[in-house]
């Protein structure tokens, strides 16, 4: 039982946790002379201010890290799907809040998606459809516009999106309900509707006390956070 080996859960879990909290993007930018520490987004960051390859190299990192604890505890280690689920969702707390930076991470929605790949590929177009669906909206007009050079057309952010982190929210909400759907282990669904909570409560506290300051109305702070993430739209 696993109460009986509970410390060897225990050190998966925290393995996991300092694995998901090693500052990958955040070194190479020190490598090339950029600190990325307070930046709100060290993917996009990294790819205007230290370039296309490294920033490619960087988000390409965070979707394989999600992915590939888990695959080691399942395939190779095959253990039991809740410490397999625990050791997930340890590396995406280890992205969201690192020892290493001072517990001031990322919000692992890339991290994540490696997270759920891993762990229930068969729900994945529950998750998936509404984060590519946003990220057409948001990218392909950019993208198809002729008047712009290919530079222009290929630059990483650009204006705030909202069909993103809109289709981010509706994915990561709605696979919970793919996990169910397909039949999956109960402990797989209740690590899916912990990963969607972790990427909320992300959403919503970040910066939360500096805006909250500004005298904006709060609940209309809250949901916007919580649909765009962004307080102000």
């Amino acid at each position: 039982m696993w109460f009986d080996d509970w410390w060897i859960y225990a050190l998966w879990v925290v393995g996991a946790y300092v694995y998901g909290a090693l500052p990958v993007v955040y070194l190479i930018g020190r490598l090339r002379g950029v600190d990325l520490s307070k930046e709100e987004d060290m993917h996009i960051s990294l790819w205007r201010n230290v370039g296309r390859v490294e920033g490619l190299i960087g988000v390409t990192w965070d979707v394989i890290k999600g992915g590939i604890a888990v695959a080691v505890v399942d395939r190779v280690f095959g253990l039991e799907a809740g410490l397999v689920a625990a050791v997930g969702l340890g590396v995406i707390m280890g992205e969201m809040w690192p020892v290493f930076l001072h517990f001031r991470g990322e919000k692992a929605n890339t991290t994540g998606l490696g997270m759920a790949a891993a762990l229930a590929y068969q729900a994945l177009p529950f998750l998936i459809t509404p984060i590519a669906v946003g990220a057409l909206v948001r990218t392909a007009p950019r993208f198809l516009d002729t008047r712009r050079t290919l530079d222009e057309r290929l630059k990483f952010g650009g204006p705030p999106s909202f069909s993103l982190p809109l289709g981010m929210f509706c994915g990561f909400g709605l696979f919970p309900l793919g996990c169910w759907v397909m039949d999956l282990p109960w402990e797989t669904i209740a690590a899916s509707i912990v990963l969607f909570a972790l990427i909320v409560t992300k959403r919503l506290v970040t910066g939360l006390r500096e805006d909250l300051k500004t005298g904006g109305n709060k609940p209309s702070i809250l949901l916007n956070r919580l649909l765009f993430d962004r307080s102000f739209l």
